[in-house]
């Protein structure tokens, strides 16, 4: 299986290699406004942008991961709180007629 995992890799890295000496002529960069960066790879275009949306997807993944281990922690708290209640003996409480605490209206 490791043989097979090294020998995918090597593919994907030749792949890899072989797009990026392709891709080597260069291209104006235009940003906001009148703002440009004349004479920049291709390749390296490509490459900020893949790792700007890689760092994007990521952050966005740990916003989520976060929410969801705040969930996580509010679930364990109220888990505790309710076995907690569990443990302790209940107290009683005196029966009461549904009369006294809310006569019925004479008819």
């Amino acid at each position: 299986m490791r043989i097979i995992v090294w020998i995918l890799r090597i593919i994907v890295f030749l792949v890899v290699l072989s797009f990026a000496l392709k891709n080597t002529e260069k291209v104006p960069v235009y940003f906001f406004g009148e703002y440009a960066i004349k004479e920049v790879p291709l390749i390296i275009v490509m490459l900020v942008t893949f790792i700007l949306g890689l760092f994007l997807g990521l952050l966005i993944m740990l916003m989520g991961n976060m929410r969801k281990q705040r969930e996580l922690n509010r679930l364990k708290r109220e888990v505790a709180h309710l076995e907690e209640r569990l443990e302790q003996p209940e107290v009683s409480r005196p029966e009461v007629a549904p009369e006294a605490v809310a006569p019925m209206a004479p008819l």
